[in-house]
């Protein structure tokens, strides 16, 4: 322990290989605190606040034990900066010599197979995706790790990337003719060799749960399992434990049972008319289905049930055709054990008896069905209590009023060890907190645009160098709208372009405003004076038309609890915390934060909001926020 102290000491470790290292006495202490729930095979949340550096205060300690550690971050750009950065400087300062492994879900790899017969399919590639093809066989001559975001010049969205990788429901598995060149297979043998494994949560809950199937586990034997960016975990386990089932897994099954007719021979006048049947129903599900909105409980379906009974049928029939075949090649057992899995899925669904929330999404056209769990605490203590491993789970936003019960009953976690660490950053010199007077309350037509026009002084005294974050796609399109019309700032608004290319223009220079919904209210980081200003609308409550949310409060209703204080506050705070925790992630930085919902004063609930921030000082007027940025720049 006193080696591991001695690390983070102004003249350990770190301060060798880090030319800007500052001790952090927070830093030092959950660095501690980990290492002796490693030793004694206690889990622990641990909430760490920005600025605390929490990736070496857990590489360290785990790393010095040399044993067998799983690490599980948000994002695949998180994965990759653990990889190439944290963990060598972390190998260099333990002196550790592990075999170390970055492992991310099979849609990141090229698969070989679906590459030689990317072009083998009924329909003739059209000129661009033909185009893509080649680039993406002349880069697979020379890739060593097939990982797809190696090439460049192809859109992430592009038609070609589902043609040439593969997903659980197409991968032959232990069958495919190209099993030695399988760039999946190779990265999972790595990991299953590896003393570390870098992963990202949802491969973390594939592998758990035993979705990935064809390769084994990753996970048996590890001694820890460390979980970064652990708020994000309750939602990524509730989705794993969802069953769902999607019109366009249904397109992908019948085109690729057409191709699939091409490695036996005499089958495609067997299954021409059930892939039809299919197609058919999906073009008659498609016509009802083009009015629905985005999100919404099943009731809502109620109109569709005679096109979903007949997708029901022509897939029931599909599955039947194919059985007799399955004998005939790899291809067309695989797509018969698709076909029957898709099956027993829509029957649980139209089933009037289903365990749990049934709902839909539809976007762009893309019809969606799914059936989530309202309690995945079970399901995940099981999970656990399958593997011996202890759980470090840790985050920036994981408290609520300095308790983690909110985060520790959705996941059934009994009486861990809890530790919560302060920012060592200076708010009080480093920021100004203001809540704007006289707006009118969230709901009112009017709200975007009055809360612009307050802000918009501040803006210019900024120099734009602001995020405006907002609870609402329709807001951030209003909010757009009357900057447009009423500044000359260069305006950088979500899903105009991709986040990594949106965040390196916002960088570039002043007279920027990045404009953004949920995807930038966390895993973004602007050191330095190209962020001054964070502008949050609207305290982040749920959309109370989320139909798991909507059940979810029932429940908590019916048994007798008060969902609006057990669930949508604590969410929202939560939220806060993430989208306010974008304004300072360096000593160096200074910054103004501005809430735009007046219930923060209005409300009796406001204050848990206001007491979840870092200690702001807060200005009483417009003037005084301006002052403190003036000063800044002078």
């Amino acid at each position: 322990m006193q080696t591991l102290d001695h690390a983070f000491d102004r003249d350990g470790a770190l301060a060798e290989l880090l030319e800007d290292f500052q001790p952090r006495p927070g830093q030092a202490r959950l660095a501690r605190r980990i290492a002796d729930c490693l030793e004694h095979r206690r889990d622990l949340v641990a909430e760490a606040a920005t600025g605390t550096g929490k990736t070496l205060a857990y590489l360290l300690p785990a790393l010095a034990r040399g044993e067998r550690v799983i690490i599980s971050t948000g994002t695949l750009n998180l994965q990759d900066q653990l990889f190439q950065r944290d963990l060598p400087l972390a190998l260099r300062a333990t002196g550790a010599e592990l075999d170390v492994a970055l492992l991310k879900g099979r849609a990141n790899y090229l698969c070989p197979q679906r590459m030689d017969r990317a072009d083998d399919g009924p329909v003739e590639l059209d000129p661009d995706t033909r185009d893509d093809l080649d680039t993406v066989r002349r880069w697979a001559r020379r890739t060593v790790t097939g990982e797809i975001r190696e090439v460049s010049g192809i859109p992430e969205r592009a038609r070609i990337w589902p043609l040439v990788t593969s997903t659980v429901d197409n991968c032959l598995g232990s069958e495919c003719p190209r099993l030695n060149d399988c760039w999946v297979l190779r990265a999972r043998r790595q990991a299953q060799d590896a003393d570390v494994v870098v992963v990202n949560h949802h491969l973390l809950f594939a592998d758990l749960s035993l979705k990935q199937t064809g390769f084994g586990e990753v996970l048996p034997g590890a001694d820890a399992i460390i979980v970064d960016e652990a708020h994000q975990v309750p939602d990524v386990a509730t989705r794993f434990f969802s069953r769902s089932v999607s019109a366009w897994q249904l397109r992908e099954l019948a085109r690729d049972t057409l191709k699939a007719c091409g490695t036996a021979e005499g089958t495609l006048h067997v299954l021409r008319e059930p892939v039809d049947g299919l197609e058919r129903a999906l073009q008659h599900l498609a016509s009802a289905a083009h009015r629905l909105p985005e999100r919404g409980d099943w009731g809502r379906l109620r109109p569709l049930l005679d096109d979903l009974h007949g997708l029901q049928q022509a897939l029931h029939a599909l599955a039947d055709a194919l059985a007799p075949l399955e004998g005939g090649s790899r291809e067309l057992a695989s797509c018969h054990d698709r076909a029957r899995a898709r099956s027993e899925t829509l029957d649980l669904l139209l089933a009037d008896d289903a365990p749990g929330v049934r709902w839909f999404s539809c976007r762009r056209g893309r019809l969606s069905l799914t059936l989530t769990p309202l309690d995945i605490a079970e399901e995940f203590r099981k999970l656990r209590s399958e593997r011996t491993a202890t759980w470090i789970m840790t985050s920036a936003t994981l408290a609520v009023n300095g308790r983690f019960d909110h985060f520790t009953r959705r996941l059934g976690l009994d009486d861990p060890e809890t530790e919560v660490v302060e920012s060592p950053f200076d708010y009080a010199r480093q920021t100004r907190l203001w809540l704007p007077d006289g707006l009118p309350e969230p709901g009112d037509p009017s709200h975007t645009e009055t809360l612009l026009e307050q802000v918009l002084p501040l803006l210019e005294a900024s120099r734009g160098r602001a995020f405006l974050l907002f609870t609402s796609h329709r807001a951030l399109q209003r909010a757009a709208a009357w900057l447009r019309a009423n500044s000359r700032f260069q305006l950088l608004v979500q899903e105009d372009a991709p986040r990594d290319v949106l965040l390196e223009e916002f960088r570039a220079g002043p007279n920027r405003l990045l404009l953004g919904a949920a995807s930038f209210w966390e895993g973004v980081d602007v050191r330095g004076e190209a962020l001054q200003v964070v502008v949050i609308d609207k305290l982040p409550f749920a959309a109370p038309d989320d139909p798991v949310l909507s059940a979810t409060i029932r429940a908590v209703r019916e048994s007798g609890g008060n969902p609006f204080a057990e669930l949508q506050v604590p969410n929202a705070v939560l939220a806060l915390k993430q989208g306010a925790g974008r304004l300072i992630r360096h000593a160096a930085d200074r910054g103004v934060l501005v809430l735009g919902d007046p219930r923060i004063l209005g409300k009796s609930y406001g204050r848990m909001f206001i007491k979840s921030l870092p200690p702001m000082p807060r200005v009483r007027s417009r003037d005084e926020a301006v002052a403190f940025l003036e000063d800044w720049s002078a």
